[in-house]
């Protein structure tokens, strides 16, 4: 099996914005009219729907390859791998698992 993780962090972002809070913003409203009205005049933004924008963490995917009879410690397995390779950092906690294929 192929077992995909992530490094788990104390200063990850997983944050969900509404565009309506975005375009509430001053700065942001002011920013959006400069570059798409220039030149023109008493302009609104307004979203019809309510639409998101997620920030998040870029995170780098790690892969390692573990045999089927082993599938019960995958989590275990995954964070012996990190360790091993010292991807677990100071302020690091742990791993999360993307993703599980099985090969044939």
């Amino acid at each position: 099996m192929k077992i995909s993780y992530t490094i788990m962090c104390n200063n990850d972002v997983n944050l969900e914005i509404a565009l309506s809070e975005i375009l509430a913003n001053e700065k942001v409203a002011k920013a959006i009219k400069s570059e798409f009205g220039k030149g023109l005049r008493n302009l609104t933004l307004v979203s019809n729907d309510e639409a998101s924008l997620s920030l998040k963490t870029e995170k780098e995917v790690h892969e390692f390859i573990v045999s089927k009879n082993d599938f019960a410690d995958i989590l275990v397995l995954a964070e012996e791998d990190a360790r091993k390779h010292k991807r677990i950092k100071k302020e690091c906690e742990g791993v999360e698992l993307v993703d599980i294929v099985t090969l044939d």
